[in-house]
C-alpha cells in the first residue's frame, strides 16, 4: 500500500510520540520496520519533501540517445524515405561513425510520427537451397522474369545471381527466353566476374529451374564447353531458387511503380536498381552488409569496424552520463 507524504509524516508523528517501543507501536499501526526506517532516514537528511515518492524511473538515462543525434536520425530518414529503420540503422553507422540500433531508430521515428506501413507486402524466400555455399562464384542462380513495356509487348529479363553473396553478376533484357538468352547472360557473367580468364580449380555450378531453355541439349552442350555444372530445381518447388525468386520480387516492387514506353527506358531503370541493390542495399541475410561487401571480400572488414563503433558509442554515452551526474 502506498502512502502519501502527509500521512507519512503523521505516522512519523506518532512513533515518535508514543510511550510505546518503536516495534509495537508499529506493529498497531501495521507499518514494517524496515519501510518506517527508509521514510524516518529521508525525513531526517531532508525533511518532510523528503516523503514524497520518487519516481521509478532514473532521472536520466546513461545511453540515451542525445537530442543532436536524434535531429540527424530524423534529417536521414527524411532525406532517405525508401529505407526501414534497420537500413536507417545500419547507413546511419557506417556514415556518421556513431552507433544507434534497428530498435533506437524505430523509436525515434515513431515518435516524430515518420513510421508508415509499406507500399507492398515481403514476403520471404521459404526453404534454405540444401548444400550451402562458403565462396563467392561457387554456385550462380539464374531465372527469367517478365516485364512489360505498353506499346512494345512483354521482355523478359534474365538474371546471374551468386548464390554466396547474392551479388548481381550480370543480366540481359530479352525478347526472347531461348537457349541463346541463357548463354549470352552466362557470357556476361564470366567476363565480369573473370572467371573466363583466370584459371580455376572448378568453375561456378549453374542453378536453374526446368524451363526449356534451362534443358535444352544447346545449353548442356554449351555449359559442358565451359566446364561448369548444372543443377536444376525439383519441378513444382520454386523454393529452390529462393534467392533470385526473391531478387525478382524486390526488382519488381520497386520499378513496377511507374510505366515504361520505351525498352530503353526499361533497361535503365533496371541498370539503376542492379547498382543499387549490389552497392547500396543493406541486406538482413548479409548481416546488414551489402551484396557487393560480400562478393568482393570486404565485409568481415566493414562488420569489425562497425563493433568498433558500436564500442567506442557506447563508452562515450557512459561517460557522457558520469560527467552530467557529477
Amino acid at each position: 500500500m502506498r502512502y502519501p507524504a502527509s500521512e507519512k509524516l503523521e505516522i512519523i508523528r506518532l512513533v515518535e510520540g508514543s510511550y510505546l517501543p518503536t516495534k509495537r507501536t508499529l506493529d498497531k499501526l501495521g507499518i514494517p520496520k524496515t519501510t518506517f526506517y527508509r521514510w524516518y532516514d529521508r525525513y531526517l537528511s531532508g525533511g518532510p519533501e523528503a516523503l514524497e515518492d520518487r519516481s521509478p524511473k532514473p532521472s536520466r538515462v546513461w545511453n540515451r540517445i542525445p537530442e543532436p543525434v536524434r535531429e540527424k536520425i530524423k534529417d536521414l530518414a527524411l532525406k532517405e524515405s525508401d529505407l526501414s529503420p534497420r537500413e536507417l540503422a545500419v547507413q546511419f553507422t557506417d556514415t556518421e561513425k556513431y552507433f544507434v540500433s534497428q530498435a533506437s531508430v524505430y523509436r525515434i521515428l515513431k515518435s516524430y510520427d515518420l513510421i508508415t506501413s509499406p507500399a507492398y507486402v515481403v514476403l520471404s524466400a521459404a526453404d534454405e537451397f540444401q548444400d550451402k555455399t562458403t565462396r563467392p562464384n561457387q554456385l550462380w542462380q539464374t531465372d527469367f522474369t517478365y516485364l512489360k513495356v505498353i506499346g512494345w509487348g512483354w521482355f523478359y529479363l534474365s538474371t546471374i545471381l551468386d548464390d554466396y553473396s547474392r551479388y548481381i553478376i550480370a543480366w540481359k533484357l530479352c525478347a526472347t527466353m531461348r537457349t541463346e538468352d541463357v548463354t549470352d547472360t552466362l557470357d556476361l557473367a564470366l567476363q565480369a566476374s573473370g572467371c573466363d580468364q583466370a584459371t580455376v580449380l572448378h568453375k561456378p555450378r549453374l542453378l536453374s529451374d526446368n524451363g526449356s531453355s534451362y534443358i535444352s541439349s544447346e545449353l548442356a552442350d554449351w555449359l559442358e564447353d565451359q566446364q561448369m555444372d548444372h543443377v536444376r530445381g525439383a519441378p513444382y518447388h520454386p523454393q529452390t531458387q529462393g534467392k533470385i525468386e526473391r531478387w525478382h520480387q524486390t526488382l519488381k516492387n520497386r520499378i513496377l511503380l511507374e510505366n515504361y514506353y520505351l525498352p530503353g527506358d526499361l533497361r535503365r531503370q533496371i541498370d539503376a536498381f542492379v547498382d543499387h541493390y549490389n552497392h547500396r542495399r543493406y541486406h538482413e541475410s548479409l548481416q546488414n552488409l551489402t551484396p557487393a561487401d560480400v562478393y568482393f571480400g570486404r565485409g568481415q572488414t566493414i562488420l569489425k569496424q562497425r563493433e568498433r563503433i558500436k564500442r567506442k558509442t557506447i563508452e562515450t554515452r557512459r561517460l557522457l552520463h558520469r560527467k552530467s551526474a557529477a
